[in-house]
């Protein structure tokens, strides 16, 4: 139903005197809390049982060291200006995924797929999770199975040791 709709409805139903509870546009607004979040082992687990992987990171700190067969579509630019969101990335999600698709989405500490989240759970995806603390908590709990220092796979955060 378009917002159009909605306050054709709620005129109507104003005018009858009868007020029934109509779902405003805001309702259906997914917000940072109505995210799953899961720890990097529980996320292990799904991705060991048929979830798929969405690395959210920039190409460069995806192109350093990533989880094996994950997909990458980054959610940030980083330009001169600062970071700025990537205005293509629910257009390449869609490309790759399906809306029903079971996704553990990861950045480089929980932040960005933390938002990227957000903007898929309002697009209509309803089987995504968060992996909270990121590619980098990946690597410290030492899975990312590479026999290369922890320091050589993860990219530097204000947020992270």
């Amino acid at each position: 139903m378009s917002s159009r709709q909605i306050l054709a409805s709620t005129r109507y139903l104003r005018r009858t005197h009868i007020f029934f509870p109509v779902r405003s546009l805001m309702d259906a607004t997914k917000k940072i809390e109505d995210v799953v979040s899961v720890d990097v082992h529980a996320a292990k687990d799904l991705l060991s049982s048929g979830h798929s992987y969405l690395d959210v990171r920039t190409t460069e700190e995806f192109n350093k060291s990533h989880v094996d067969n994950s997909m990458n579509v980054p959610y940030l630019f980083k330009t001169q200006e600062g970071r700025v969101k990537n205005p293509e990335f629910l257009t390449q999600v869609s490309s790759i995924y399906k809306k029903d698709d079971h996704i553990v989405v990861g950045c480089n500490s929980g932040g960005r797929s933390l938002n990227a989240c957000v903007d898929l759970l309002n697009a209509g995806y309803e089987r995504v999770k968060n992996m909270a603390g990121g590619y980098s908590a990946w690597v410290d709990n030492g899975l990312a199975g590479s026999e290369k220092p922890a320091e050589e796979m993860k990219t530097s955060c204000k947020f992270r040791p």
